[in-house]
């Protein structure tokens, strides 16, 4: 009897399929009663006065949907009873995947990165047709390098920098100020040739942007010596907001908010970008076009990402690179090993600057105009942000969180169906919504990446054979 008994109530137990199913009904009603009031309904104010109601249930049923999505998935995977957890160590399966598929992404990622304008060109249907997409090729490469370059300083030294778009607008004005001298250009054109500073201008300054980003660096180094962590991100918090302070107020020298114009266009190696007979088009015979400079704008900055990677590359493996890392994870073993962590850290701030220089330098010259408004902390939280998210420490994995973030963001601009009167109405914007999405995005890498997406790490020094230091071996939140 009592077998019977036990054989009933097992087979009178709902299977997990019904019982996710009923959880996931429930949550999407639920969802939708909730945001029934707060978003079906919206008063908009017409031309004549008067607020009229317009109803959004379809965009409420949406979300509804989304939840209910999202739950039957969680019940049927995460959640799923009986289910065994992968042991301590044990790869996943997207671990596996991402191994196998290594060896290939660094290649095919510099492929697509080369082969970017040519696509573009294709994908449009023409030269012209296809600026929007080379200038967000441009945009994006200069958050990769950005995120390149703070990656030596969060990510291999291990020191918290929030204060980074500080060395971005130090080589940004750097240039903008001697390009526009007209004490040089006097001195270059008697001197060299007429026109000469205008059109070799950037590659004359690019170094010396850099290396005044440097001193910078060097300059915060210093103060922040015996400070970790929290006390050093507000620190380095502080010096951003002084560098734009200074900008603002020393209009002397920076012309304040009114920022910096005609800054010189970018040449090539001394050929401007125009239709006169000196010109690019009329050198190399071609059609005078303007995305000629966009495009060239795109590979400029493809090489001083390249350059910033390689750079990297090489000094990991130097014994400066890995006395950052041995910083990163203890400086008291640091110490203990006889390494200078004061030289260490000023040489991480100065390379990292060094890098932010070159990055500002070329916004500059790309904008062609420069303002205190384009170097706020919103700039230094998101290069910090694609930094954490792609896997301190991890090159590809910056370049991938870079590419995903800024032009993922972007794309929020063509997704024009949301404009539909069942949805959110014609005045909707989504660019609006992209510090929300992108919260969200942190937020969901933090709960199940939280050492980034690419959270494995290749050891620089090994014997014999070279392993991945898988990322349950690594402390939580460095590289």
């Amino acid at each position: 009897m009592q077998a019977a008994s036990r054989e009933g109530s097992v087979s009178a137990r709902p299977s997990p399929l019904a019982t996710a199913l009923k959880d996931a009904v429930a949550s999407g009603i639920i969802t939708w009663f909730l945001l029934l009031p707060l978003v079906g309904f919206r008063a908009t104010e017409s031309g004549s006065g008067p607020l009229g109601l317009t109803y959004r249930f379809g965009l409420v049923t949406i979300f509804a949907l989304v939840v209910l999505g999202l739950r039957l998935t969680l019940h049927l995977t995460i959640w799923r009873p009986g289910r065994v957890k992968r042991a301590a160590g044990t790869p996943s399966v997207l671990s596996t995947v991402g191994e196998r598929l290594a060896p290939f992404a660094k290649p095919a990622f510099f492929g697509i990165a080369i082969a970017y304008p040519a696509l573009a060109i294709l994908a449009s249907g023409g030269l012209s047709e296809s600026r929007y997409w080379v200038d967000l090729g441009v945009y994006i490469g200069s958050y990769v390098m950005l995120g390149w370059g703070l990656n030596i300083v969060v990510g291999l030294a291990g020191l918290l920098d929030l204060g980074y778009v500080a060395f971005y607008a130090v080589g940004a004005y750097a240039f903008a100020l001697l390009s526009t001298s007209v004490p040089l250009n006097a001195f270059f054109d008697a001197h060299v040739g007429e026109g000469f500073w205008a059109a070799w201008s950037f590659w004359v300054c690019l170094p010396v942007c850099g290396i005044l980003a440097a001193f910078w660096g060097v300059i915060l180094g210093f103060p922040v010596l015996r400070l970790r962590g929290d006390y050093l991100a507000i620190v380095t918090l502080a010096f951003g907001e002084i560098i734009r302070l200074v900008l603002t107020n020393w209009t002397d020298l920076t012309n304040g908010g009114a920022g910096i114009a005609s800054i010189p266009p970018i040449s090539f190696f001394g050929m401007p970008f125009s239709a006169a007979d000196n010109g690019f088009a009329a050198t190399f015979g071609l059609t005078f076009d303007p995305m000629h400079r966009i495009i060239f704008l795109y590979f400029v900055i493809l090489g001083l990402s390249a350059l910033t990677a390689l750079v990297t590359l090489r000094l990991r493996r130097m014994p400066v690179g890995r006395a950052w890392e041995a910083l990163r994870e203890d400086e008291i073993a640091c110490r203990s090993l006889g390494i200078n962590t004061t030289l260490t850290k000023l040489t991480a701030f100065a390379t990292g600057a060094m890098f932010g220089g070159f990055a500002g330098a070329f916004f500059a010259v790309r904008v062609r105009f420069v303002s205190p408004e384009s170097f706020t902390f919103v700039d230094s939280a998101m290069i910090l942000a694609i930094v954490v998210l792609g896997g301190m420490g991890s090159q590809i994995g910056v370049a991938a969180a870079a590419v995903f973030m800024i032009g993922g963001m972007e794309m929020l601009r063509n997704l024009t169906f949301l404009k539909s009167d069942w949805l959110l109405g014609p005045d909707f914007d989504p660019t609006l919504y992209r510090m929300l999405i992108f919260g969200f995005a942190m937020v969901a890498v933090m709960v199940w990446r939280p050492r980034g997406l690419v959270s494995s790490r290749m050891a620089t020094i090994f014997l014999k054979q070279r392993k991945k230091v898988s990322g349950d071996l690594v402390k939580e939140g460095h590289g």
